[in-house]
């Protein structure tokens, strides 16, 4: 069995500082951006999803308000409009996100 070689101090472990990865960069943007920055930079990159999002929160609105009116063939109609909503900004988010991969990968020599 071999003995260790003797061990090299490290620096101490400091909680408050991210730790350093060879190679990664923790912030693409050099500086941070406000929320309204970052929200309508994701919009300008995806603009389907925040539509999905507002016509799936249309459909849940105006679905309860048919409940709440007593239309109850109106009412299931929106419900199931609203999921339709739903998976429509899924898909808006997949095909998002392969989108950006392949940007990525194109631009990685």
């Amino acid at each position: 069995m071999a003995t260790p070689g003797p061990m090299t101090p490290e620096a101490p472990f400091e909680p408050s500082q991210p730790p350093v990865i060879e190679g990664f960069s923790p912030s693409v943007y050099s500086n941070p951006e406000s929320f309204k920055e970052k929200f309508l930079r994701k919009t300008r990159e995806n603009p389907m999803v925040p539509i999905g999002c507002l016509g799936t929160a249309a459909a849940l609105t105006y679905g309860l308000y048919c409940f709440h009116r007593g239309q109850s063939q109106r009412s299931q109609l929106m419900m199931r409009t609203r999921i339709a909503a739903q998976g429509f900004t899924v898909a808006a988010i997949l095909v998002g996100l392969a989108v950006s991969a392949m940007k990525s990968r194109q631009s990685t020599p």
